[in-house]
């Protein structure tokens, strides 16, 4: 079995993958066993000890930064084994390079000097150039652990390093299986938070995934509902655009992706899209090489009034903000950027070195020459170059390397090496330090038998307060998620400047709005959006095919309000509220009732007054007539009190208009049936006595006219009256009727009505005066016929008929009624029958009295 049998297990399966480990293994020279990489003997490795900084110490740090951009070229033409030269080439940015180095130098000479961490342990470190690519880091960690030619008894126990996703990921696959802990200090895949993958990995920079929700919740405090996407075509940019759009509000009009290989041509067609999209906010999400691109395209078809939303990757770039030619295109950009902190005594640190102090450190050396422009020692590479005077200093010069204003990744290492250090301290703090070692029951380690494993177990439950103040632990792999929100803002000057505007701590988002220079130059908040917000009043309705964000506004149905800006739903006012007319507000519904003063109110009326006044005409002129064989032949007393009954049968109704009170409603029942009741009971008796007077003339049947004298007539209208006056007088002492409101109508007013609150009484209120109507139709339909030139039974019959016929179709036309109308249609039944019976009964005999005068004689009314 090969000794990297295990790294088959743990590496992808993948031609490239298998091809570096054999690499690696044939350098390596190991044999079996994992052991064999903790005890193997010095090996060379190559000349990566050129390319490192190294400083001994009772334990040692491993360090991988990417120091140099230009990695060799590498032939794999699979005739050879490949030979991974040294990466060579200009440093990668001169003050992010002094700044990772120096900053690992400073914390650990903060850390050795001091008293309470570690005392009497001095820390050491051996840095190596990764070069920007896992080949080159795989093989510097190895070396590291394995221990290289200059440090063959000093194997590192810890690494801090990783500066890519996928450079740690390979790092920690293969330190994995040997328990090394890998600390990242840039390595942000939300992939590495997986435990059971890498359980040896930590980082001091949070997970991607927080700092994709840290903008969608800036575009949801800003409402940016429709904005843009142009990401990188990895899990990087793919993740922004799940995180931005799940479950948050936000809607994407497009998502673009950009191709490192393709660059070009992916950034002018996300340019053209930027620039057809209504979408005026834009999330970008890549890096600073693709997103510069992007910038140059946009500004050749001058896009200048986009906002832009940048990630972390791309938010600090002083290459993009120092580019006068995107100046335009970039200004007002808002971003997420890895958090920054002060770094106690860095920046004198900063000054103070000098390649006299340091004469081993090449980089530093490197800085010098082209900083100073000469070199500090005679150099094979750079002979041309003077030799420095020895009066040239750090101090005073304005540089970006001496400009720690902004420690971001700087300060990511600090709290790696600090991190490290407390993990070490746990492990190497013994209570009963000063026993024998037979009596030491203590499990904590000697600083030169320190077991990785054991270390990476006091790294999981590292927990300490920083110099700065701030508590500091990991959860899993990662630490609590903390940002700096920046602006970049316009100078006086003519250029961009970074501008600290919030933080994000966790969930909590601070922000100074009032400090953000927005892209538009004025201090208004960019507005985004497929639709604007629905107003007050109305609801969301979504379109057919389309994103959520792009909707129409409806307004809210009759009863029904939405009182917020951007309403999904519209509330249902309470039984005794009704919408006002804009439906933002729920208002009291208002009492409505037939009143005077409406149209109803006042035709009724009018019609009720013109009813009385031609009844009491009517009686006038059979005052007036009343020796006239018309009006002797028609039992004038009888007519008389039907004119009365009909007078308060037109009277009665204008009780019905009007507010509704207890006594109003009481009385207006009790009127209405006393006194159709009353007029009915006339129409009887009317009836009966035509009957009893032609019966009479039959032989044998003289004596019957007897009975219906006018004693008697009076007496049955009586009686017959007060039948319903006990009725009405019963209901009314039992259960009478009182105002209510009816809330079941559904509208902005609320009826007040009296209520029937035992519908037994009026039904026989009701019931009586019908049954008393039938019987008198019947009656004056038998005397129809009977001889006589002016037959009244006639009328009687006419007027009944329409009487019956008013009432049968008031039962369900006032069932069927809504609100007021209720009382509408009682009062419209009280004057039609009214006018009927006054009408058929009394317009005849008018009409012959005053009109034709010849035909009011006895022998007129007798002629057959």
């Amino acid at each position: 079995m090969s000794c990297f049998s295990w790294l088959y297990t743990l590496w992808p399966s993948s031609c490239l993958s298998l091809l570096l480990i054999e690499l690696v293994g044939r350098q390596l020279g190991l044999r079996v066993g994992l052991q064999v990489v903790q005890t193997v003997t010095c090996s060379q490795w190559g000349t990566t000890s050129n390319q490192g900084l190294f400083q001994d110490g009772d334990v040692v740090i491993g360090g991988l930064f990417n120091l140099h951009y230009h990695p060799p070229a590498i032939d794999h033409s699979f005739t050879q084994l490949p030979h991974y030269k040294p990466c060579i080439g200009s440093l990668t940015d001169i003050s992010h390079v002094s700044f990772l180095l120096w900053s690992q130098f400073r914390t650990l000479e903060e850390i050795n000097n001091s008293t309470m961490l570690l005392p009497g342990v001095k820390l050491g470190y051996h840095i190596f150039d990764s070069c920007g690519r896992p080949p080159w880091a795989l093989q510097a960690a190895l070396s590291l652990v394995g221990g290289d030619s200059t440090s063959c008894d000093h194997p590192v126990h810890l690494i801090i390093g990783g500066a890519s996703s996928i450079t740690s990921q390979i790092l920690s696959k293969i330190l994995g299986p040997l328990s090394v802990p890998l600390i990242s200090y840039l390595s942000s895949c939300p992939c590495l938070s997986d435990r059971h993958q890498f359980p040896n990995f930590f980082r001091t920079i949070p997970s991607d995934i927080y700092q994709a929700r840290a903008i969608a919740r800036l575009a949801i405090r800003f409402k940016w509902t429709w904005i843009g996407a142009v990401v990188a075509n990895n899990d990087y940019g793919h993740m922004a655009v799940k995180e931005e759009t799940q479950g948050k509000g936000v809607c994407l009009a497009f998502v673009e992706t950009l191709q490192r290989e393709n660059i070009v041509r992916d950034a002018r067609r996300a340019a053209l899209r930027i620039q057809a999209s209504n979408a005026r906010v834009i999330l970008v999400f890549s890096w600073y090489t693709d997103v510069r691109e992007l910038f140059l395209q946009l500004a050749k078809i001058n896009v200048t009034n986009r906002q832009f939303l940048a990630s972390e990757a791309w938010s600090t770039s002083g290459n993009l903000l120092q580019n006068l030619a995107t100046f335009k295109v970039a200004s007002g950009v808002l971003g997420v950027a890895i958090r920054s902190s002060p770094i106690p005594g860095f920046s004198n640190y900063l000054r103070s070195l000098h390649p006299i102090h340091r004469p081993d450190d090449e980089f530093l050396k490197e800085f010098w020459e082209n900083e100073f422009g000469c070199t500090p020692r005679r150099s094979l590479w750079k002979a041309s170059l003077p030799a420095c005077s020895g009066t040239k200093s750090l101090d005073g010069v304005q540089h970006s390397f001496t400009d720690t204003s902004q420690l971001r990744v700087t300060y990511n290492v600090y709290l790696a090496v600090y991190a490290a250090a407390h993990a070490l301290h746990s492990l190497l703090s013994c209570p009963n330090r000063d026993s024998t070692p037979g009596n030491n029951s203590s499990t904590c380690s000697s600083r030169k038998h320190i077991k990785p494993r054991e270390l990476l177990q006091h790294l999981n439950k590292v927990n300490f307060t920083t110099p700065q103040g701030e508590t500091f632990y990991f959860q899993g792999a990662d630490i609590p998620a903390k940002y700096d929100l920046v602006n970049w803002q316009n100078t006086p000057e003519g250029s961009l400047k970074l501008v600290l505007i919030g933080r994000v701590d966790g969930f909590d988002l601070h922000l100074n709005e009032s400090a953000i220079q927005w892209s538009t130059g004025s201090n208004q908040v960019p507005v985004s959006v497929c639709s604007e917000s629905c107003p007050p009043g109305t609801r969301k309705a979504n379109r057919k095919g389309e994103p959520l964000c792009c909707f129409d506004c409806v307004s809210c149905p009759e009863g029904e309000i939405s009182n917020t800006t951007g309403s999904l739903h519209c509330e249902r006012c309470p039984f005794e509220f009704w919408s006002n007319a804009e439906k933002t507000a729920c208002v009291p519904r208002q009492l409505d009732f037939l009143s005077f003063n409406e149209t109803l109110g006042i035709t009724l009326t009018a019609a009720a007054v013109s009813g009385a006044a031609v009844t009491t005409v009517v009686f006038v002129v059979f005052i007036c007539y009343r020796q006239s064989p018309m009006v002797r032949a028609n039992n004038s007393e009888l007519s008389f009190l039907l004119l009365v009954s009909l007078k308060l049968c037109f009277l009665c109704s204008l009780v019905f208009i009007g507010r509704p009170s207890l006594w109003s409603c009481c009385f207006q029942q009790a009127a209405f049936g006393i006194s159709f009741v009353l007029c009915v009971s006339c129409l009887k008796v009317k009836t009966i006595v035509v009957l009893a007077a032609f019966c009479s003339a039959r032989p044998g049947a003289a004596a019957l006219i007897k009975w219906f004298g006018k004693g008697q007539q009076r007496g049955s209208v009586c009686i017959l009256t007060c039948i319903q006056v006990t009725i009405c007088a019963i209901w009314l002492s039992l259960s009478p009727p009182e105002p209510r409101r009816d809330l079941g109508f559904q509208g902005s007013k609320v009826t007040l009505e009296c209520a029937m609150a035992s519908v037994v009484g009026f039904s026989l209120v009701l019931g009586y005066i019908g049954l008393l109507a039938c019987t008198c139709l019947l009656l004056a339909f038998l005397a129809r016929k009977l001889p006589d030139n002016f037959n009244e039974a006639k009328l009687i019959t006419f007027s009944m008929l329409i009487f019956c016929a008013v009432w049968v179709a008031f039962v369900p036309a006032y069932i069927s009624s809504p609100g007021k109308y209720v009382v509408a249609v009682e009062i419209f039944a009280i004057l039609a029958s009214s006018y009927g019976l006054l009408i058929c009964i009394f317009a005849p005999k008018c009409f012959i009295i005053l009109l034709r005068p010849e035909k009011n004689t006895k022998k007129g009314l007798m002629a057959r």
